[in-house]
């Protein structure tokens, strides 16, 4: 039998067992889940963001594992500690994505998932704790009852993006390509230099960011949209700069920010420049 604890700042700690289900989310209930004698626990997420899924992630115990489910519009991170070789898993889920939950400690980052005190946001961070258990202690599992929230809650809402072939668009695009193509291991983010080129390349139109200024001021931008005011690394660090520009990159492509369909559409629109007549 298998016993998941799930705690984190924005819940009360819930406790579920094999054949129970867990539904978290902004307001769980308002959409739950339907099966034959399926017990649910609904879990709403204090302080949740207006863009965070009423119903984010489902988390099926079994007898022999632990399904997690993501349901939500924006993104995840689940993290775990495990007895393997490299030692640790990192994976970012979608809507639609589905993981089993390691034996031990997991973490679960809802990206962009709450409201900071200053109005913004920020991450928002699960713990789920699986282990194993003899049969005679399910009975010590305690009823942590049902979290509810509001049921009439508003329906979600936008996550924050970018505009569409706008500037910072094309820049975001520029420093996260390397993720979108699976070339991560990039030695070395984009220069201001190469990131007006392959703008201009695409676009055949690169505003002012011939001007290095002009660049460092989109990217903060991009930062502070794809981390929050709360995590932007620009207010945070003391590194190189070079060092916040890959975590911006990396971090677009993880919220998507930017897309590979964002990317497969900007080398359409260069590609029609390309195949343009002369005199057009």
């Amino acid at each position: 039998m298998l016993r998941v604890r799930l705690t984190g700042r924005a819940i009360s700690p819930v406790v579920a067992g094999s054949g129970d289900m867990v539904v978290v989310g902004r307001a769980p209930q308002s959409d739950p889940p339907s099966g034959p004698d399926l017990s649910c626990t609904f879990v709403g997420l204090d302080g949740a963001a207006e863009h965070t899924s009423r119903t984010a992630l489902l988390i099926d115990v079994g007898q022999e594992v632990v399904r997690l489910r993501f349901a939500g519009a924006g993104e995840a991170r689940l993290s775990s500690l495990f007895d393997a070789p490299a030692g640790a898993r990192r994976v970012t889920l979608s809507r639609g994505m589905t993981a089993l939950l390691d034996e031990g400690e997991n973490q679960l980052t809802l990206l962009r998932g709450a409201v900071d005190s200053r109005g913004g946001f920020t991450d928002l961070d699960l713990d789920l704790d699986v282990q194993q258990v003899a049969v005679d202690d399910e009975a010590d599992v305690p009823d942590t009852g049902s979290v509810l929230a509001d049921p009439d809650s508003d329906h979600t809402t936008a996550a924050p993006t970018l505009e569409r072939f706008g500037r910072e668009w094309f820049v975001a695009l520029a420093l996260a390509e390397p993720w979108l193509v699976g070339q991560d291991d990039y030695p070395r983010p984009p220069s201001n230099r190469e990131i007006f080129e392959r703008v201009n390349e695409w676009n055949r139109y690169a505003w002012n960011l011939v001007r290095p200024q002009r660049v460092d001021d989109a990217i903060k931008i991009i930062s502070r949209l794809a981390f929050g005011p709360a995590d932007d690394p620009f207010t945070q660090t003391v590194g190189r700069s070079q060092n916040v520009r890959f975590a911006v990159g990396r971090r677009a492509a993880e919220v998507r920010l930017i897309t590979q369909d964002d990317l497969a559409a900007a080398n359409r629109k260069a590609a029609a420049h390309t195949q343009r007549p002369a005199g057009h």
